[in-house]
């Protein structure tokens, strides 16, 4: 981290809390007091010994990402705490970043032999996993039986999709007032049975559409249109041999069925835009989008954890990682595999270059055309302020072209969280560049920059 010569800023390490408690009991650990042996090597480590309630101080280390391509930050803190990165991770990081006038507290050093076992392992098991999979003595693959496995399951997602269509022409068939009367139940059934069948991306959309009819005003509409896209998709499997190969890598992934990166690994320097989580029952998701500075490509990056727990990688907005990618196949497809990195992430003064409002519109029509399926597309936005749709009431929001004076709406969701305001303040009236999602219900704030120079601000 120091052979950069720059460490991250308080924002940045906060970016990497699980959850608001986290930040706020790492942040009264980011200072000198509780701690004792800290220090830091220019390999990517911070370590140190943080008093707690018990006789023993808790040892922490963080290696922020090493030499040998290992994914993202990692965390080793003998506190019993199931969250990570812990309080006193965060705590470290904090003391690290120099908060508190305590930038001092962390000398570089080498680090101590608690902290070098658990960082020499984690490295190791890093080498091993990009090793060649095939060693000696290990089976080979029956490419015959994995072929069967193919085609059965292409089966029973045929079955449920050929199901699916009966449930939607009965309910067409039906009219839309029974959807209201029949109840969630039915498409909860009807959610399991595309499970049954293999096809996690159809439950995932039957599911929305059982939400839709005690969704308030105006659901009908809705519901027509989500039974449109479903059946659009639908059709998709049942013809894919008939679509054109990205098409139908498209409807394969939107169906739910296994995919890997194929795609050859891209070099680049790339800005972390914005990184968010959402959560279901089981599963918490991550996202976090990445622009290229040289390719200028943008790539998404997922990560999954057990519900209730975040996902293991993370990168705090603002930083820049020299690192390879690897693209998923499929028509408009952003998404990527981070491969080898090159060096730990650094802050940059990088911005990635925007467009006008009536541009990002426009692009994401464009996509459309590749995945109808797709609810919103990247996109950075220069120049716009943020403004009430009326001078009376501030329940609606836009995204002003500064010079041209078209708009782009921002989401009832974004409106209603605390990051719409963090982009108010940061603008005060005057243009900001913002990254966020552009899609059929608006616009979706999630990084914003001030004009002229100045630090990335999260706003998700």
């Amino acid at each position: 981290m120091t052979q950069q010569g720059v460490r991250w800023t308080a924002d940045q390490v906060l970016a990497l809390a699980p959850d608001a408690p986290s930040r706020k009991a790492g942040s009264k650990l980011g200072v000198a007091g509780p701690w004792s042996e800290a220090g830091s090597s220019g390999e990517g480590a911070v370590w140190g010994l943080c008093k707690g309630s018990g006789s023993k101080p808790y040892q922490t280390v963080v290696d922020i990402g090493d030499m040998t391509g290992a994914a993202g930050p990692a965390y080793k803190c003998s506190c019993p705490s199931r969250k990570f990165p812990c309080k006193h991770a965060l705590g470290l990081l904090l003391l690290w970043a120099g908060e508190g006038g305590s930038a001092g507290a962390v000398p570089d050093a080498q680090p101590p032999g608690w902290a070098q076992e658990w960082l020499a392992g984690r490295r190791k098991r890093a080498e091993t996993k990009r090793a060649p999979d095939a060693q000696p003595g290990s089976p080979v693959a029956d490419p015959e039986a994995a072929r069967r496995r193919v085609e059965r399951r292409a089966e029973r997602v045929t079955a449920g999709v050929t199901e699916l269509e009966q449930r939607l022409s009965d309910l067409l068939r039906g009219g839309m007032a029974a959807a209201e009367q029949t109840g969630y139940g039915l498409w909860e059934e009807t959610a399991a049975r595309m499970v049954d069948a293999q096809a996690p991306g159809l439950a995932a959309r039957v599911r929305e559409l059982g939400a839709i009819p005690s969704s308030g005003h105006g659901w009908p509409v809705r519901m027509l249109e989500e039974c449109a896209l479903l059946h659009l998709l639908s059709q998709g499997w049942l013809h894919r041999e008939e679509l054109p190969d990205a098409l139908a890598a498209t409807v394969r992934s939107r169906i739910g069925l296994p995919t890997s990166a194929e795609g050859p690994p891209v070099r680049d320097r790339w800005l972390v835009l914005a990184q968010y989580d959402t959560a279901d029952s089981k599963l918490t998701t991550r996202r976090i989008w990445l622009h290229g500075e040289e390719s200028g490509r943008t790539a998404l990056l997922l990560s999954y954890g057990a519900a209730g727990r975040a996902p293991a990688l993370a990168l705090p907005v603002g930083l820049a990682l020299d690192a390879e990618l690897a693209s998923y196949p499929g028509a408009g497809q952003l998404r990527a595999d981070l491969g080898e990195q090159f060096g730990a992430p650094a802050p940059t003064a990088v911005r990635p270059p925007g467009v006008r409002t009536e541009q990002a519109a426009r692009r994401y029509g464009e996509v459309l055309r590749d995945d109808p399926w797709l609810d919103s597309w990247p996109v950075t936005l220069h120049d716009v302020i943020p403004t009430p749709h009326s001078e009376l009431s501030s329940d609606g929001w836009q995204l002003v072209d500064a010079e041209g004076g078209s708009a782009l709406p921002v989401t009832p969701s974004a409106a209603s969280r605390g990051g719409l305001w963090r982009l108010v303040a940061l603008s005060g009236g005057a243009p900001v560049t913002v990254f966020g999602e552009c899609g059929h219900e608006g616009f979706t704030p999630l990084t914003a920059w001030p004009r002229g120079a100045g630090e990335a601000v999260a706003l998700s």
